[in-house]
């Protein structure tokens, strides 16, 4: 185990930009330009930002310190950064500036193999020749330690990987399901006896089922183990399952840091909002301050005394609130400190499990998410319906549009 801290790390990729690489393999002639150039600049955006002399910045001045034994979650959207910043931990990735320190100890100079690090990829890595105890094993015959050494090794790992396992050792990885080779990759890093765990989206080649069940069995061996584990993902449901605490990442920069419920209730700004939570939290934006209420697309919006003491009379501000918070009014329901508005129902998703439904609506200029019970026939809503909505004002929350920051 240990402790794993990043100082002012920043890593710079040169060369030429993905949209040049791909508009040189395609074919012109041969390929509707308007593709071309679709798939091109996609690639382009998930590189990274991009400076005026052609060079990418995938890590931005990244400081951040990973507990000992604890499991950490970074989380963004595609080419934020993210796998960089795991392969900068592993050592993979070098040419960067700033320092990478395990206990205390300099990494730098520290190659891969002598890290005592345990990964597992999205595509499993898996030597396809081996069988699954070949691939177990690979780890201990290229240092040339005993067979008897691999054979204990591989037996204890066996056991921990629970029920089934076995029978998987003298298969090779074609053979297998996508859910059995995860098993395996998870296998052959804990095999090594690791002192950090690096787990790049392990899960994202997995179908629902086989996710949920890994995630758990993730989990639990996390929680055996209290290995330092850094966990990369694009999903915020493996982040909250399985991280200890969160790191919202974007354009290489780490935006927040902290527990689920720290991030969820008291996001630093818009984007971190609008990134945990499902649905999201409703951003509503082209808000402008006027004699301390917010004026937001025919909504007067009060703002609250702290809010008031922070902005200025013209400032554009973006209201937020959550879905969860956002209520579907039926019936009679006595007003409170809220803003009601009445909005038309555009989409509805209900969801029977937990008898609730989730409604996007529209009023004016402005789309979001309410949620309401799913009871009797006067709470049934089709497209098209009109539909009373009330934003508590205590569930509010408002942020500067320029800087993105959360005011009050």
């Amino acid at each position: 185990m240990a402790e794993i801290r990043l100082e002012d790390v920043t890593k710079v990729f040169s060369g030429p930009s993905p949209l040049e690489i791909r508009r040189s393999r395609l074919p012109g002639s041969q390929v509707d330009q308007a593709f071309a150039e679709r798939v091109a600049v996609q690639a382009d955006m998930q590189a990274g930002e991009r400076s005026a002399d052609g060079k990418v910045v995938a890590l931005d001045h990244v400081n951040l310190t990973i507990p000992d034994g604890q499991t950490f979650a970074v989380v963004g959207p595609s080419g934020c950064g993210k796998s960089t910043l795991l392969r900068v931990v592993a050592g993979l990735e070098t040419g960067y500036t700033g320092r990478v320190t395990y206990d205390g100890q300099d990494m730098t100079d520290i190659p891969p193999r002598d890290r005592y690090i345990g990964m597992v990829f999205q595509n499993y890595a898996l030597y396809p020749h081996f069988e699954s105890k070949g691939n177990l094993g690979f780890f201990f015959k290229v240092r040339h330690r005993p067979d008897e050494e691999a054979e204990e090794r591989i037996r204890i790992t066996s056991e921990i990987m629970g029920i089934g396992f076995k029978e998987l050792l003298g298969r090779k990885p074609g053979t297998l399901s996508g859910g059995q080779q995860q098993r395996v990759a998870i296998g052959r890093a804990i095999v090594r006896n690791p002192r950090l765990f690096l787990f790049d989206e392990p899960l994202s080649n997995l179908d629902a089922k086989l996710r949920t069940q890994t995630r758990v069995e993730i989990k639990r061996l996390l929680h055996r183990f209290q290995i330092t584990a850094i966990y990369v993902t694009h999903s915020h449901v493996e982040a909250i399952a399985l991280g200890d605490q969160i790191a919202v990442m974007r354009a290489g920069r780490i935006e927040q840091v902290g527990t689920y419920q720290e991030l969820f209730a008291r996001p630093a700004n818009s984007f971190v909002a609008g990134f945990l939570g499902s649905p999201p939290m409703n951003l509503l934006s082209g808000g402008t301050v006027a004699e301390g209420v917010l004026q937001l697309a025919g909504l007067t919006v009060p703002l609250p005394e702290g809010v008031r003491k922070q902005v200025v009379s013209g400032q554009a501000l973006t209201l937020g609130i959550r879905p969860e918070a956002a209520a579907l009014v039926f019936g009679e329901r006595p007003p409170g400190e809220e803003l009601r508005f009445s909005a038309e129902v555009e989409v509805v998703e209900p969801d029977f499990a937990r008898q609730v439904q989730v409604a996007y609506v529209r009023t004016g200029a402005l789309t979001l998410a309410a949620s309401g019970p799913i009871g009797g026939p006067e709470t049934v809503l089709n497209v098209g319906d009109t539909v009373t909505v009330a934003l508590p004002s205590r569930a509010l929350y408002f942020f500067d549009t320029q800087s993105e920051a959360r005011i009050g």
